[in-house]
């Protein structure tokens, strides 16, 4: 069994983005060679999400417009702030959107069902962050 490590790093320009990293962890699996196996996509920060959905502009509106109406960044809103942070609702957007993903790798390709790409959901940006691509098999 092979495996393979790579980091993408980001810097947003907003607050919060929604990004589709699909080409880059699909140029991450090329890179490896390997052809069957799993591949997962890990935020590495705890206000940073990886999720799997459509790339679809009016859905993506949607997940930020729902995250805001239901955890707004209000900063005196939570107890976390009490510690000199501004960033509890990035801490509880990223538990609801989620951590990470793992697709399988068959024949050397990400194995997606129909309309399914790889997203980095940023929710305390404008700082350096990154993802890790981890991909395991023959």
């Amino acid at each position: 069994m092979k495996t393979y490590k790579q980091e993408v790093w980001f810097n947003t320009k907003h607050r919060v983005e929604l990004i589709n990293i699909t080409s880059q962890v699909e140029e991450a699996l090329r890179k490896s060679g390997i052809k069957e196996g799993l591949c997962l996509v890990n935020a590495m920060h705890i206000t940073a999400s990886v999720f799997i959905n459509d790339d679809e502009h009016g859905l993506h509106t949607d997940f930020v417009k729902w995250l805001e109406d239901n955890i707004p960044h209000d900063p005196r809103r939570y107890k976390h702030n009490l510690t000199g942070e501004t960033n509890a609702d990035a801490h509880i957007k990223r538990q609801f959107m989620g951590r990470e993903v793992v697709v399988a790798v068959t024949d050397g390709r990400l194995d997606f069902g129909p309309w399914e790409q790889i997203f980095y959901g940023e929710f305390d940006g404008r700082r350096k962050k990154r993802v890790l691509i981890k991909i395991i098999g023959d």
